[in-house]
């Protein structure tokens, strides 16, 4: 696993208030030259009554294509749900594709819409089939086109179950599919679940989605990555840019859960930590980075540990300082991230108004960002600069609905999972 780090500026003021900004990239190792190692995948399909037709047909349809991309010493199961929870394909290694191709096909729609009777079941299965299969963790993927409307329905509640399951290693990714699910629900339950979540607005899309993870978890190459970061009294609050779940494990000791990484997957993480009254005059180290890992290919446990220090200098000596541009334009970049969550939360309430306001945000941040990026991340932006375009020109076309539902898909991406494409 690559590591490095860059500082907007490395001279700070000494005992006096400041405040840096930390930008971390990580590249995953490369994965196995050789076979690799049986992977795990339950999926929790909706097939509640709004499922019917094209909806279930593409699902349907594309697990067929996830049956025939796995092994046969991988894990897979499915559970649907409605009212209550069935087990289609029992979770354990594809011996037999067919029958597994064929019990999907017999899926029919059903009546109301428990996702916690659904994700609770193929829970249950993925952990007693990866258990016997002599597998590592494991990805729940839960494909919903609804409101909840049975089961659980707290969000907190909710989510502290998927947060459960990521501190044991499974990680949990959620597809949208459609436009009347609840965009709100499904990104909480991927982000403390450690997965990804997409939005699919049509069986095509869905097909695409859905194949996507699966490639992402074949070719799995870091599980259960951690990123401690130890921080010396001086520095008075660390925040994190990054919407990912975040601990307080300590005095002084905060570890971020970045969940599974593919071969060379990249990631940028932003953090602000305001520094006081650091008094040791020259370099002085203000935190350390502690990276944890396991290595898909070996499951042998990984540490990679860096120093951060910046350079302390009496005030009037501190002069004009000039941000790191690639520091800067991330800074930018993810504040156009957190503009265009309030837009997808503007238009889930309906609020076309203050949602365009808060994409046009966005678009200013981006901008700015695009203007001191390096030549890879402006491909990147211009890329969001397109969307966000399109989506504020159409959305009295598409409307508010859509427009949230792809303000948050492209939310979840560049926030929190950066460098997954």
């Amino acid at each position: 696993m690559k590591l490095s780090a860059a500082l907007d500026v490395e001279v700070v003021a000494h005992e006096a208030a400041d405040e840096v900004t930390l930008l971390l990239e990580l590249e995953a190792p490369a994965g196995p030259d050789t076979d690799r190692a049986p992977t795990a995948l339950q999926v929790v399909l909706d097939r509640s009554g709004s499922m019917s037709g094209p909806p279930l047909e593409g699902a349907q349809k594309a697990l067929g294509g996830v049956v025939a991309q796995l092994d046969p010493s991988d894990v897979f199961g499915v559970v649907t749900f409605d009212d209550d929870a069935q087990v289609v394909v029992p979770a354990g290694p594809l011996a037999d594709k067919q029958r597994a191709v064929d019990a999907i096909g017999s899926i029919v729609p059903g009546g109301c819409t428990d996702l916690s009777s659904g994700y609770l079941r193929g829970l249950q299965e993925l952990r007693r089939s990866a258990k016997a299969a002599g597998v590592r963790g494991g990805t729940v993927l839960v494909i919903s086109d609804g409101h909840v409307n049975r089961g659980i329905q707290e969000l907190d509640e909710f989510t502290s179950i998927t947060a459960k399951a990521a501190a044991d290693g499974v990680v949990t990714s959620t597809l949208g599919y459609g436009r009347g699910y609840d965009e709100t629900l499904l990104s909480a339950i991927a982000r403390s679940g450690n997965g990804n979540h997409v939005f699919a607005d049509d069986p095509d899309a869905a097909g695409a989605a859905i194949a996507g993870e699966v490639e992402g978890l074949l070719a799995k190459s870091a599980q259960a990555v951690t990123l401690t970061v130890r921080y010396e009294p001086q520095v008075q609050s660390l925040s994190l840019y990054n919407d990912l779940p975040a601990h307080q494990i300590g005095d002084g000791e905060v570890m971020i859960e970045l969940g599974d990484l593919y071969a060379l997957e990249s990631r940028k993480l932003l953090l602000r930590m305001k520094v006081d009254g650091l008094a040791a005059l020259g370099l002085t180290q203000i935190a350390e980075l502690e990276l944890r890992y396991v290595e898909t290919a070996s499951l042998t446990e990984h540490t990679v540990s860096l120093p951060i220090s910046v350079n302390v200098v009496p005030g009037d000596e501190l002069g004009e300082r000039m941000p790191d541009p690639k520091v800067q334009s991330e800074r930018l970049y993810q504040e156009g991230q957190a503009a265009k969550l309030e837009a997808s939360r503007a238009y889930e309430a309906g609020d076309l108004d203050a949602g365009q306001a808060h994409l046009r945000t966005s678009r200013e941040r981006l901008q700015e960002a695009a203007g001191c990026a390096a030549p890879g991340d402006r491909a990147v932006i211009d890329s969001e600069l397109q969307m966000i375009d399109e989506i504020g020109a159409q959305v009295h076309v598409t409307g508010a609905i859509y427009a949230s539902k792809a303000t948050r898909d492209s939310y979840h991406l560049g926030n929190r999972k950066r460098g997954r494409v």
